[in-house]
């Protein structure tokens, strides 16, 4: 969890490791952070009045004359093409490009910080907000049980029977691809997670003692699922929030593989991972776009398999 957190953290901070642009400049006694502003060209004695371009020879000229400049350690963003290669791209791994450079002649390891970054939150959001409509489903479904537990039932069967991949290929194809778009799309069957689990949950719980007593003092049904049975069932329900963040990954990733995921030119490891595929003779890119994806799936399912030894009560005997 630690070296997932460590990850996930440094590259929240992307636009200040990786980027084409100084992250401070000294000119004329002003402070300019052109990370975070935007500046044009005639404010560092130039002629237009459009944004700086911060790779233009002529530019830097501008800027470097009697300023002082701090850059960031890699001085590539996401989309910024290198210019000054020599090789044909895909060019191989150099002291310039650490993990060479895609076939557009983009810096590697910065997509993959970027995307690194874009699959995580992307994950994240889509289990928070799948999490709390499985769980709220799961809970009426399991709490009410009859019909209310049947009808949910034989509609979780038809739904889930339905091929997502396809489903979602061909709801993105004729939808303009976006991050919220593809969220949503996704959203529509990934809150099944977990309902099985806080369903089971809730039949188990809903005529125990507690319970009875609870209606016996007259609590509303609301008030005896959130503050009496679900806390029970929460616990089983976190142990598999990282393997729901998990999947959420490998989908987005499958999805941008195959080229409906999030908009081209967009930082993401389905794109680098297709991008090996196309080049074959470039191994790097390849390599470097499964290495991370491993690494991050891995240390997932080490946290949700740590998650569950220890809310497991077997464990603290």
């Amino acid at each position: 969890m630690w070296i997932f957190m460590s990850f996930f953290i440094l590259s929240l901070f992307a636009e200040i490791i990786a980027n084409d642009k100084p992250l401070m400049i000294i000119k004329n006694s002003r402070l300019y952070f052109p990370v975070f502003s935007v500046y044009t060209e005639k404010d560092f004695g130039g002629y237009f009045k459009t944004e700086a371009d911060y790779t233009d020879p002529e530019v830097k000229k501008l800027i470097e004359k009697e300023s002082f400049i701090i850059y960031p350690p890699i001085k590539f963003s996401f989309d910024t093409i290198n210019f000054t290669r020599d090789e044909v791209f895909p060019a191989p791994p150099s002291s310039e490009n650490l993990l060479g450079t895609d076939d557009h002649g983009r810096d590697i390891l910065v997509r993959l910080i970027y995307g690194f970054r874009v699959s995580v939150l992307f994950g994240l959001s889509l289990s928070a907000i799948s999490s709390i409509i499985g769980i709220i489903v799961g809970a009426f479904q399991g709490y009410y049980g009859g019909k209310v537990d049947m009808f949910g039932q034989r509609f979780m069967e038809i739904w889930s029977g339905l091929p997502m991949i396809y489903v979602l290929i061909i709801i993105s194809s004729f939808m303009e691809p976006g991050f919220f778009v593809v969220l949503g799309i996704m959203l529509l069957f990934s809150w099944m997670g977990l309902v099985d689990v806080v369903r089971a949950e809730f039949l188990k719980c809903r005529n125990l003692e507690y319970v009875n007593a609870a209606r016996a003092m007259g609590l509303s049904d609301k008030t005896i699922i959130f503050r009496h049975v679900l806390p029970n069932a929460f616990v089983s329900a976190i142990t598999f929030l990282p393997f729901i963040l998990n999947g959420s990954i490998t989908t987005l990733t499958s999805l941008d593989f195959l080229g409906f995921g999030l908009p081209p030119g967009s930082p993401a490891l389905g794109e680098l991972l297709a991008q090996g595929k196309t080049n074959l003779h470039a191994p790097w890119i390849g390599i470097s776009a499964f290495l991370t994806l491993a690494v991050t799936l891995s240390l997932l399912v080490f946290i949700g398999e740590g998650l569950r030894d220890a809310f497991d009560p077997r464990h603290n005997i």
